[in-house]
């Protein structure tokens, strides 16, 4: 299936310049959304890696962090923007193109040792999901992959990520 053709090119969105990659499309394709989870399932399940916790990121990445987590029989863990997880956090800071932001993580969220799947709708630079790798780290556990749908490889993001498997399921 060719899941590029449902999602859709948004010129100019959020600011001028910016060619948005929309997957609200694709989402709403029953067999596109299918075909999406299982495709990225199949291709972490052939790798033979073994996965504890699927983490994914806010906001988008809890589309696709729960329903994988649940086809590779692991649990899921969200990585969540300041203030917004009620228990003792991991925090880390990264860099954005114009400023700053963070993500956090519970304290307790993995078991030690545990390995742990990185899932996000799209790769563009790179910052979150090395961000998100750094809180794995930081929480004792094992970075054994990222999952991608959309990967923009233009922006370079791929270079600033861990030594491990990226899967990306659609390349612009």
């Amino acid at each position: 299936m060719d899941i590029k053709s449902l999602i859709r090119d948004i010129p100019d969105f959020p600011k001028p310049g910016i060619l948005f990659r929309d997957i609200t499309t694709l989402l709403r394709n029953r067999e596109g959304l299918r075909y999406t989870v299982d495709t990225l399932a199949q291709k972490f399940q052939d790798s033979s890696i073994e996965v504890d916790y699927v983490a994914a990121m806010e906001s988008r990445g809890f589309i696709f962090g729960p329903v994988l987590a649940y086809q590779l029989q692991a649990g899921f863990i969200p990585i969540r923007k300041p203030g917004k997880l009620p228990a003792a956090v991991y925090a880390v800071e990264y860099e954005l193109e114009y400023g700053t932001d963070q993500l956090e993580v519970h304290q307790d969220a993995f078991e030690p040792e545990s390995r742990v799947l990185i899932v996000d709708d799209v790769i563009a630079t790179g910052g979150t999901a090395a961000a998100s790798a750094k809180l794995v780290e930081e929480a004792g556990s094992f970075l054994v992959g990222f999952g991608f749908i959309i990967e923009l490889r233009d922006l370079g993001g791929r270079q600033k990520l861990p030594n491990v498997p990226v899967v990306s399921l659609v390349e612009y």
